[in-house]
């Protein structure tokens, strides 16, 4: 049987895939059902286009390792 939970321990034990294709079999059974449509998105890869990405915080942003670049990356959003 085919659920969201079998679907979320796949995609947990990286059967991204797998997981993917139950989602959208989820989906057609229920168009309704919210966690499938998102969880579709997010293996899918789709994503919103967000403007107006400051691409130099994204990379320290996805690079940072210390707490000391994490206490940066803060003050850097508390000045947003």
């Amino acid at each position: 049987m085919k659920t969201l939970t079998l679907a979320q321990i796949y995609e947990l034990q990286g059967l991204k895939s797998d997981a993917l294709e139950i989602y959208k079999e989820i989906l057609k059974k229920d168009p309704d059902n919210h966690e499938a449509r998102v969880a579709i998105r997010r293996l899918s890869g789709i994503r919103r286009h967000f403007g107006n990405v400051n691409e130099s915080m994204k990379r320290f942003f996805i690079e940072m390792d210390s707490e000391a670049e994490f206490a940066e990356f803060e003050r850097w959003l508390a000045k947003l």
